[in-house]
């Protein structure tokens, strides 16, 4: 479609064809910002400087006070997106994030209770390791399904490639930012739940004895040593030689970001722990999912502060 070509003058807006209102309109925008190439060159300006100074602060901030930046970044990132999609009317995202928010809200509140019951800190992680491994699901169905949409598989079953683009999108959004949001709100737990339940301090300073058959995690009892396979899970044992959980330490790990001992801060090896190589893809997505927060908590600071600018200098 030519949209430079020009237009019959004699009809209305209201008489002319979809195509020709896209011409009309696109001819409009080109007469409005006519001449304009100088104050379109200062806005790209402020939107460069705007973004190479945000990475600075965000890089300073995240080095110099890492708790103050997860939190805020955490906030951000559960507050955004549902602001924008109530302003567009998005009401699919709106009921998911709802579910998501008063579950995962009551999992901290539970975390969060003094004195925190016994069966809490395993609620948690199983909680946070559901919603990993479902976020995990949800972004891979999404990812197959665009690629079977490129491969014209659609049209074996008579369906629009843009329907199944648009289903793909969306499974990669949800699966992307879902997950990454509760692998942020599991390190705000842990964190919590590890000082509440007593065994070590926020410096890392084990303040109980840890008994032989305890899990340092949850503080209940192990069922199987680590040398015994387990009906509903195994029991891992670190190289500082203390024990957990299966779903305790993969919590720790992979779901907080805690490559460290709860009791004793040694650095695990993650790639010691899980042998089986259908969990090594987890780790790797674990890794993926980091560069989204830019994208869902601070571009769109970075991009409203630029408007600010524009706004501040009179640039339109």
């Amino acid at each position: 479609m030519d949209l430079h070509r020009p237009l019959d003058g004699n009809k209305s807006y209201n008489d002319m064809t979809p195509e020709e209102k896209l011409r009309y309109d696109h001819m409009q925008m080109h007469e409005k910002h006519k001449g304009h190439e100088s104050m379109h060159l200062t806005m790209i300006f402020v939107l460069i400087g705007s973004l190479v100074v945000a990475q600075i602060i965000v890089s300073q901030w995240k080095q110099r006070h890492y708790r103050s930046y997860s939190v805020f970044t955490m906030v951000a990132m559960w507050s955004i997106p549902v602001i924008l999609s109530v302003k567009e009317g998005w009401i699919r995202f709106i009921m998911f994030w709802l579910i998501f928010t008063s579950c995962t809200g009551l999992v901290i509140w539970k975390s969060s209770l003094k004195p925190m019951s016994a069966s809490t800190p395993r609620l948690v992680y199983k909680w946070f390791y559901f919603l990993y491994k479902a976020s995990c699901c949800i972004g891979v169905f999404g990812y197959i399904v665009m690629i079977l949409t490129l491969m014209s598989v659609n049209t074996f079953f008579g369906s629009k490639p843009q329907v199944w683009l648009d289903l793909a999108l969306m499974c990669l959004f949800y699966g992307l930012y879902f997950g990454t949001l509760g692998r942020d709100v599991a390190d705000y737990c842990s964190d919590k739940m590890a000082t509440s339940i007593g065994y070590y301090t926020r410096e890392g300073m084990p303040t109980r004895h840890l008994e032989s058959n305890v899990c340092a995690v949850c503080g209940n009892e192990l069922l199987v040593s680590e040398h015994e396979e387990g009906v509903i899970e195994n029991t891992y044992k670190l190289p500082c030689s203390h024990v957990f959980h299966e779903f305790c330490i993969r919590g720790w790990c992979i779901v907080g970001k805690k490559q460290t001992c709860p009791y004793c801060k040694e650095k695990v090896d993650l790639k010691m722990m899980f042998t089986n190589p259908w969990d090594r893809p987890q780790l790797l997505f674990g890794q993926l999912l980091d560069w989204i927060r830019w994208v869902v908590a601070w571009q769109p600071l970075v991009l409203f502060f630029a408007q600010a600018v524009n706004w501040l200098l009179g640039l339109e």
